[in-house]
């Protein structure tokens, strides 16, 4: 019998592969070589996210309102899979998994994100 493996990202992290062939992004972002070398700035696409920030279990509560949870509440997180993220490679750690580099990064550590969009088509 053979077992599938599956990485699991955990809270707030986000896996990323790694994008250093090209200092201009598909979308254009141009991220000039002097930024990259000296705020060790690095892009790549993300690959998995994890669930987000959990929301503690309150497990006495008089508020009417309120609803018994037994099961974790997470806030998720902005970052989404197939995202670019352009992030600080200080706040990343380098993993292999399968034979290929990743990278895990905290959401605070990106400091941002090109997201394709899909424009309604026009009627003319």
């Amino acid at each position: 019998m053979k077992k599938a493996k599956e990485i699991v990202i955990i809270g707030d992290r986000v896996l990323i592969s790694p994008d250093y062939s090209k200092d201009k992004t598909d979308s254009g972002l141009y991220l000039p070589q002097g930024i990259a070398e000296k705020e060790k700035v690095n892009a790549g696409y993300v690959v998995k996210v994890g669930p987000g920030y959990i929301v503690p279990y309150v497990q006495d509560s008089s508020e009417p309102w309120s609803t018994a949870r037994k099961e974790p509440h997470y806030i998720p997180l902005q970052v989404r899979m197939g995202d670019y993220a352009i992030f600080l490679r200080k706040e990343a750690i380098e993993i292999e998994y399968e034979e290929k580099k990743y990278l895990i990064v905290s959401q605070s550590g990106v400091l941002a994100v090109i997201r394709s969009k899909i424009l309604p088509e026009d009627d003319d």
